[in-house]
C-alpha cells in the first residue's frame, strides 16, 4: 500500500506559533466567569435530559440560569468600564 501525503503547500498556511497571544489569554481570563456559568447550566441540562425534573431539579436550572446571566452582566459591565476613555484600568 501506498500512504496517502499531500506533497504541496498548504492552502492555509499553518502558524508558526500555536501557542495563544497574552492578548487572547488575557481575554480567556477575563470570560472565565462566563465559560465556567455556561459549563455550570450545561450539567444542569445534561442531568435533566433523562428524567422528570422534581422541585429541587428545577430550582438548581433556574441557579444556573441566573448565575450565567449575573456573570454575563459582570463580564459586560467590566468591558465596558476598560473600554472607556479615561478609565483607570
Amino acid at each position: 500500500m501506498k500512504p496517502i501525503v499531500a506533497l504541496h503547500n498548504p492552502v492555509t498556511p499553518w502558524p508558526a506559533g500555536l501557542e495563544p497571544s497574552d492578548a487572547e489569554l488575557d481575554a480567556i481570563e477575563a470570560e472565565m466567569p462566563v465559560i465556567c456559568a455556561e459549563v455550570e447550566l450545561l450539567d444542569v441540562r445534561i442531568a435533566l435530559m433523562d428524567r422528570v425534573p422534581n422541585e429541587l431539579d428545577e430550582r438548581r436550572f433556574r441557579r444556573a440560569v441566573h448565575r450565567l446571566l449575573d456573570a454575563r452582566r459582570t463580564v459586560a459591565a467590566a468591558s465596558t468600564h476598560a473600554a472607556m476613555p479615561g478609565s483607570a484600568s
